[in-house]
């Protein structure tokens, strides 16, 4: 199976933890800057890419008189409970299908919409996401990608540093100065959307913070475990990050023993437009 982004299948057990927990804390986040920067009408065909458990699409399905939702992801036990939850609104015309193929074999110009929240993937993947996305977008359809730019998780970023200079690791090191300087921004975003054709561009930023308790509960955390930590290993490639990581909750609980690590998160999401 070819996959552009949330690669990882979900267990039945974490598709439950991250609808009761990443959803609210975390992926609620990025979901509601893109729900403000939704342009729609009276009615609206939306294709959610990379689903996961169906979040915002009930919010999208209130908010239009006439819409129509389609959410693909590669997670089995992540789309039956968004369809579970689609159930409760008999009304609801949303549906919720296995991806297993490229983006851009499917039927071209289907949808007037296609989100995205938090993809996790790579510089090219995201080139290869984007290009997805005006494929299934009709003329004058809009893309709107909500994902953590440049600048988000810059305390453990710090610590992966230091974790490189204290065990005079220099490719670990290139690789974290690598990753920190070709992460998305404002700017990037804006010119990768331009290059894939869109038009009318516009990025919006957010800047919060994420409050944990000690090295172990940023850690144990599930927004941490299913979303953070691999948001950092795509980040990385190749690097093993055990030794790092450990160094990185030990660091944790000796800067941060008298208070609360509030982990940076400049919350983005950009609006763009197929020509029509």
């Amino acid at each position: 199976m070819v996959l552009l982004f949330q690669s990882e299948k979900l267990t039945p057990a974490d598709a439950a933890i991250f609808e009761t927990f990443v959803v609210p804390r975390y992926l609620s986040l990025y979901g509601e800057l893109l729900l403000e920067m939704l342009l729609v009408g009276d009615a609206a065909r939306v294709v959610h890419l990379g689903c996961r458990t169906g979040y915002p699409d009930l919010k999208i399905y209130e908010r239009v008189d006439q819409t129509e939702v389609v959410g693909l992801d590669p997670s089995l036990p992540a789309l039956e409970l968004a369809r579970n939850k689609a159930a409760s609104r008999r009304d609801a015309a949303i549906e919720y299908r296995i991806l297993e193929e490229e983006l851009t074999e499917l039927d071209p110009a289907q949808f007037t919409h296609a989100i995205v929240l938090h993809p996790i993937a790579t510089a090219d993947q995201r080139l290869a996401l984007l290009d997805g996305m005006r494929h299934l977008l009709c003329p004058g359809g809009q893309a709107l990608l909500a994902l953590p730019l440049r600048g988000s998780f810059q305390e453990v970023a710090d610590l992966l540093r230091e974790y490189a200079l204290k065990f005079d690791d220099t490719d670990f090191s290139k690789a974290v100065e690598y990753a920190l300087a070709t992460r998305p921004s404002i700017e990037s975003l804006s010119e990768e959307l331009e290059g894939a054709g869109f038009e009318d561009v516009d990025v919006e930023i957010r800047q919060t913070s994420l409050p944990f308790d000690s090295g172990r509960a940023f850690f144990e955390d599930p927004v941490t475990r299913l979303q953070i930590l691999p948001e950092l290993q795509t980040w990385l490639g190749e690097h093993d990050l055990k030794k790092p990581f450990e160094y990185v909750r030990e660091a944790i609980d000796k800067y941060w023993s008298e208070g609360k690590l509030e982990l940076a998160v400049n919350v983005g999401c950009a609006s763009a437009r197929v020509p029509g």
